[in-house]
């Protein structure tokens, strides 16, 4: 079928074919490329879910330990540090 769109061709590893095997079960009916795609795009799913997760984790870090550090460093700390900055 002509397309403007990308080709890609992909050899069928033992280890890709025992996925598109364990694929045909849970989605009967589909053509072998059918299933790569399905499995591409539940692949990406799943990587798009756990980056989320993975953020929701750092801003509860975040969140946890925002004003932990309150009133540790004396007034005008940082002006004094940065006083041996060079300018």
């Amino acid at each position: 079928m002509p397309t403007t769109r990308p080709r890609h061709f992909v050899t069928e590893t033992d280890e890709l074919a025992a996925a598109l095997d364990e694929a045909a079960v849970r989605w009967p009916g589909m053509s072998r490329p059918q299933l790569l795609v399905r499995l591409a795009l539940a692949g990406h799913s799943a990587a798009r879910q756990e980056r989320q997760e993975q953020l929701q984790r750092r801003r509860d870090t975040i969140r946890r330990n925002s004003g932990t550090l309150t009133g540790d460093f004396p007034p005008g700390y940082l002006e004094e540090l940065r006083q041996d900055w060079p300018t």
